[in-house]
């Protein structure tokens, strides 16, 4: 059980990275310039991604029977 709910984990993780990527590289190819530090600020948001807790990239949701 702990396996699974770990593969699930990794799988959130690179969709949510590769989502990062994908709009990244969209607003990118619209230029004809980029600056090293745009492309620091990509590698470093993928980076914090693929290296957070688990945990810490699960945002409970809280509804409210009303």
């Amino acid at each position: 059980m702990t396996d699974e709910r770990i593969d699930t984990n990794n799988e959130a993780v690179i969709t949510e990275a590769l989502s990062v990527i994908d709009g990244a590289l969209a607003r990118m190819m619209q230029r004809e310039l980029v600056s090293t530090g745009e492309v620091a600020d990509l590698l470093l948001d993928v980076r914090t991604l693929l290296t957070a807790e688990p945990a810490a990239l699960v945002v409970p949701v809280v509804t409210t029977d009303a």
